[in-house]
């Protein structure tokens, strides 16, 4: 599969056209044909005839899950988006949000937004960060060398500025770079490794978690529908009477990880340690005192 974008300085512009901070958004990104529209639910009546979705595009539709601590995300293309929108209002309860991405020069067409289609798809079921509704995996179209250069070029873009609206589904695990420390929980005869990252907390495969038998009574609720979704996955995969990690994950904070693994609530500042058994906690107030010396 191919490889993540590298990071790069760039801009976007969110414009907002109803002037309310949780309506409509037009998405633009410097040096991009792309444009991204995120609409509420509530707002589709009186949204569904801007020029944008009369466009061939991809899209996403996005929501809460009855049964896991996962959003759900159905990812689909139109041509134009706006009849597969209708259909969806319609046909599917669960979305809260969708999200379209069309070109503004109108330079998508359908084999290029069924690639698209079939690629986030793929990312999504990787990264299983989400529940998916798709009930297949699409192959995709037949292209040339030139025109799948081009679509994934669109298709970077895209990743780049799907993460600044909230909808960080397709990034896999980070690479941890040369200076980030590596951290340990060790615990209920469990270990795990893990280190902090600007998308979340990583932990990394193999890590071990407490088996279902060892559960506390007082575990959350949303740790126990993760875990469970988790194990649905296969990211959390049978070890005797442990689980371990198949893939790098993350999640979204060192508590969540460590509760996870634990099956019980956790703070994760003070259960995630170093090689020298200082806490992740420690650590921090550690750094944030050498900033404010160099001050």
């Amino acid at each position: 599969m191919k490889s993540q974008p590298t990071h790069r300085g760039f801009s976007v512009h969110v414009f907002l056209p109803n002037g309310d901070p949780d309506g409509v958004k037009v998405v633009e990104k410097d040096n991009w044909t792309g444009r991204g529209l995120v609409i509420p639910r509530a707002m589709f009546a009186e949204t569904r005839n801007r020029e944008e979705l009369n466009r061939t595009g991809v899209y996403l539709l996005i929501g809460p899950s009855e049964d896991s601590a996962l959003p759900r995300l159905y990812i689909g293309e139109g041509h134009p988006v706006k009849a597969r929108f209708d259909q969806h209002a319609k046909l599917k309860d669960f979305w809260t949000h969708a999200v379209a991405f069309t070109s503004k020069d109108q330079n998508l067409n359908k084999a290029y937004v069924q690639h698209l289609e079939a690629r986030l798809v793929a990312m999504a079921m990787a990264a299983k960060r989400t529940v998916l509704d798709n009930a297949n995996s699409p192959n995709p179209p037949s292209l040339s060398e030139a025109d799948i250069a081009s679509v994934e070029g669109f298709l970077d873009d895209l990743l780049l500025c799907l993460p600044l609206l909230g909808y960080g589904f397709f990034e896999l695990a980070p690479v941890p770079s040369p200076s980030r420390t590596e951290l340990f929980l060790r615990a209920k005869s469990i270990e795990a490794k893990g280190y902090e990252s600007p998308s979340g907390f990583v932990v990394r495969k193999g890590s071990e978690a407490v088996g279902s038998e060892k559960l506390a009574p007082s575990i959350h609720q949303y740790m126990k529908e993760l875990r469970d979704e988790l194990v649905r996955q296969g990211v959390l995969a049978v070890k005797g009477i442990k689980y371990c990690l198949a893939q790098d994950y993350t999640f979204a904070s060192p508590s969540t990880a460590a509760g996870v693994l634990l099956g019980r609530s956790s703070n994760g500042r003070v259960e995630w340690k170093d090689a020298n058994g200082i806490t992740l906690k420690d650590i921090q107030e550690a750094s944030t005192e050498e900033g404010a010396e160099g001050c």
